[in-house]
């Protein structure tokens, strides 16, 4: 028998083993000043890539008033409890009937945050008996909800319908052996590619199987559809979603997420989901402010035109000059590179301390080997000059990545670290 923590002093994980090199600049950095395109990293001017606040709402003067109202009159604490207990108040009730109305639903439950709160809905979803099928890119927060069904679950390859398919009739097989139901799970943007999950497609297949479809719109809700409404509007099929989800830490630029669905399911959700039962209540300060956020979803249409104006000069100007952008349909910028991880860290570097540019950067385990991702997200606080900017460091970045440039300047790092 050995010391529960040996394993972990000796094996840091594939990302923690870079710790010593990255931390406090590519993993853990520090973004400084108020949020918007350009702010400031180790005390220079950069422009910003990495922020999810799509609609620019974070520092708009209407938003921060109401914030900091909320904040004077309630203070960071009230209400105080959980939601069933003493934690309930008409603003967190007018809340979600303004959600649930933008979106198209009967009613909707606040949750604390999202990442729980997708986890603690599926837990509640699902008996043992149920079998969950979802796709295989799935962010790691529904991930980690699947595990902890203690029912059977099957993932379909990515977008992939006919692999749905084949595992929809595996599941129905085995529901009829258990006497469960079947749950689909997909995403309404991938967070990483930046590909709509193919809702239509899956939606269509309810006339031959019977499951339930939850959706996590995390990157579609403020930014798809006519109305923002979502990638479930944007497609047509917003009826069909059984169970939406969406957080309010993207085009909000807040702290919370809601699940929107039929009034008999909420009900349900309301009284069976143990991260909302055992937690304290959304403060007051997050709740008002997101009516307001909301708000702005629905009476300024403009952000969401300038957003897009800038989503499609950025990608189409990458796309010009002959980068991979993979087949993003959404506001999430992704582009393919290839290298190792010092190479990414080099050509990090370069963009950063050369060019101010700041985007994140993903490398194995969430891309494969030899694949480096930079990830950039447009909103609508960027500018014509920014983008342009852009363009150009790209430019260079990539014939350095291509002549070596980034494989001598890494080798030292490379070594180091017995790669």
């Amino acid at each position: 028998m050995r010391d529960l923590f040996d394993r972990i002093i000796e094996n840091k994980g594939p990302l923690g083993k870079w710790a010593a090199q990255a931390e406090g600049y590519f993993v853990f950095p520090k973004l400084e000043g108020p949020i918007s395109n350009r702010m400031k990293f180790q005390g220079r001017e950069v422009i910003t890539w990495s922020i999810n606040d799509y609609l620019g709402l974070a520092n708009l003067p209407e938003i921060k008033k109401v914030d900091g109202e909320a904040a004077m009159e309630h203070g960071a604490a009230y209400p105080m409890g959980a939601r069933m207990m003493s934690g309930q108040t008409d603003f967190h009730e007018q809340l979600e009937q303004e959600l649930a109305d933008f979106v198209n639903k009967e009613a909707s439950y606040l949750l604390n945050f999202g990442y729980q709160g997708i986890m603690s809905a599926i837990d509640a979803l699902v008996s043992k008996d149920d079998i969950i099928v979802y796709d295989v890119d799935s962010h790691a927060c529904i991930i980690d909800g699947v595990r902890l069904h203690v029912g059977k679950r099957f993932t379909f390859k990515h977008n992939d319908i006919e692999s749905l398919e084949k595992n929809l009739e595996r599941a129905t097989k085995m529901a009829e052996q258990t006497g469960g139901g079947i749950l689909v799970i997909s995403e309404g943007v991938f967070g990483m590619r930046g590909e709509q999950g193919k809702l239509r497609e899956i939606a269509a297949l309810k006339k031959k199987f019977r499951f339930r479809l939850l959706v996590d719109d995390a990157h579609g809700f403020g930014t798809l559809g006519a109305t923002g409404a979502g990638a479930g509007e944007e497609q047509g099929v917003q009826d069909d979603i059984d169970v939406y989800f969406a957080t309010f830490a993207k085009s909000m630029a807040g702290i919370g997420a809601f699940l929107a669905a039929d009034k008999e399911i909420i009900d349900y959700l309301k009284y069976n989901m143990r991260s909302q039962m055992f937690a304290k209540s959304l403060p007051m300060i997050y709740v008002k402010g997101a009516l307001k956020r909301l708000e702005m979803l629905r009476t300024r249409p403009e952000l969401k035109e300038k957003l897009w104006d800038n989503v499609n000069a950025l990608q189409n100007g990458l796309k010009e000059r002959g980068f991979d952008i993979g087949t993003t349909s959404s506001c999430v910028t992704p582009v393919y590179l290839n290298g190792s991880i010092p190479e990414a860290m080099a050509l990090v570097k370069d963009l950063r301390e050369n060019y101010r540019i700041f985007c994140s950067i993903v490398v194995y385990p969430v891309v494969p080997k030899g694949l480096i991702l930079l990830r950039m997200i447009p909103t609508a606080t960027h500018t014509a000059e920014d983008i342009s900017e852009t363009l150009e460091a790209f430019s260079a970045i990539r014939e350095r990545l291509q002549n070596g440039t980034y494989k001598r300047l890494s080798a030292a790092v490379a070594a180091a670290m017995g790669e």
